[in-house]
């Protein structure tokens, strides 16, 4: 998720570099032009395609540092990083649970690519995987970059959603209607999570866009908050579990003209006090994904986690027992995120994709924000099935726990200021950079499914 530029909240941090030479998997063609120039105009930071048969393994981690000096973490390693591998080795990967994804477009290949993701990794495929367009769709143009930003995007909620809760279901809802900053594409997707509700989809749904708070402060921007609002206390009485990505720009989000606020600002959702807002982290574990340790995302050139301030909402309930220190700060507004989770492109993880051609087929290294809601979504569906019954909303839950250290990695180095603008060191407890840390999911999903 991107300082929402041109709107395309999520995109922040694929870009394709080049085709490279794997010694298990080589290189087809490069990338053709035309697709290399779409992806480039949504993306910004720098990784590198993996081509690869659907048959064969990602790309290992060990050959990425040697090459590249960066991992390429595997669903494994990030299993085994946030220890969620004994909860699903117990049987708890999201069996009767649903998983919704809302985005616009889709991806053309999403269902063949989950597939090749899933054989990549020795991932059963899930339970059931439905598309839903009830808004209509438009035909898929590779030239369109916004279309191609947005098959990236279906195409890393779907595959780590499942990564994390391999028993779930995924129901992925599609506009036709490029969601950008501002009002644009925001009814659309609040009619989505609408017809997800009516429909009885399911009990979480990930949500890996906004835009701006202070963009939507006009007449228009308000009514959509208001509904979007509206929507989401609902929810919260269907025992919904609502996630969003809280953005990549730090401290710094763009107005209606891609001009980057001087001051601190947040996006929404994310910002939403019934939201859960996942911040952004860097990673650091061995090989085999042994935890060692995290810091806030910022590679010190634009990209960073989220989080700050609302300009918006007054501070929830929830928040109250937040300490002195930090409510000086809140001034009585809501303050994000509420957790994190690894992030940054240089940390990354690894999506297969192919809605490119054949050519262009293969795996590619991805970071962001987008990352950790549906992650996110997928653990909590590993805990709806340990709890018995869908959590629902979990901001009262999370603040209760937070103040145990078992259950968060407390991420105390780094701050999220960005592109000029001010913004927020991490600290220990709660702060304004990652929130109550990332998860340690042997612990944390235990201590959910009990309340």
């Amino acid at each position: 998720m991107r300082a929402f530029v041109s709107g395309l909240a999520i995109l922040a941090v694929l870009c394709i570099a080049q085709a490279v030479q794997s010694q298990s998997n080589p290189a087809g063609p490069a990338p053709t032009k035309a697709a290399s120039d779409v992806l480039a105009r949504v993306t910004k930071v720098r990784s590198v395609r993996f081509a690869s048969a659907a048959s064969l393994q990602g790309p290992p981690d060990a050959f990425c540092r040697v090459n590249f000096g960066n991992p390429c973490y595997s669903p494994q390693e990030i299993q085994n990083a946030y220890g969620l591998t004994s909860i699903l080795q117990e049987g708890y990967t999201g069996v009767g649970q649903t998983i919704i994804i809302v985005d616009s477009f889709g991806s053309p290949t999403i269902v063949q690519d989950l597939a090749a993701f899933d054989a990549a990794y020795g991932l059963p495929d899930p339970p059931s995987f439905k598309v839903y367009a009830p808004l209509g769709t438009v035909p898929f143009d590779p030239t369109d970059s916004g279309q191609v930003g947005w098959a990236v995007e279906v195409t890393l909620d779907v595959e780590w959603a499942h990564a994390m809760a391999p028993g779930a279901s995924i129901a992925l809802l599609t506009s036709p209607v490029n969601e950008t900053e501002g009002v644009q594409g925001m009814p659309e997707f609040l009619s989505l999570e609408k017809y997800a509700m009516s429909h009885h989809l399911g009990k979480i749904m990930s949500q890996s866009w906004g835009a701006t708070e202070n963009t939507l402060f006009d007449t228009a921007g308000q009514q959509v908050i208001k509904d979007f609002e509206d929507f989401y206390r609902e929810a919260a009485r269907e025992n919904m579990t609502v996630l969003a990505s809280a953005g990549d720009g730090g401290s710094a989000n763009v107005d209606a003209n891609s001009n980057i606020y001087p001051f601190p600002t947040v996006g929404y959702p994310a910002s939403s006090p019934f939201v859960t807002a996942v911040g952004g982290t860097s990673l650091y574990a061995d090989t085999s994904g042994a935890y060692l340790f995290e810091i806030v995302w910022n590679d010190l050139n634009g990209f960073a986690g989220g989080g700050g301030v609302s300009q918006q909402f007054s501070e929830p309930e929830y928040q109250n027992s937040l300490p002195s220190s930090v409510q000086q700060t809140l001034g009585n507004h809501r303050g994000i995120p509420d957790v994190a989770y690894n992030a940054d492109g240089a940390t990354p993880i690894l999506i297969y994709l192919s809605f490119l051609g054949p050519q262009n087929a293969g795996f590619y290294a991805v970071g962001g924000t987008s990352e950790g809601s549906p992650q996110w979504a997928g653990i909590i569906a590993d805990a709806n099935q340990l709890a018995g019954h869908p959590l629902g909303f979990l901001n009262p839950k999370v603040y209760e726990m937070g103040e145990n250290s078992e259950v968060f990695h407390d991420v105390t180095f780094g701050s999220n200021a960005s592109s000029g603008v001010p913004g927020y060191v991490a600290t220990g407890g709660w702060d304004l950079a990652t929130g109550w840390g990332t998860p340690n999911l042997g612990k944390l999903v235990r201590e959910l499914s009990d309340r």
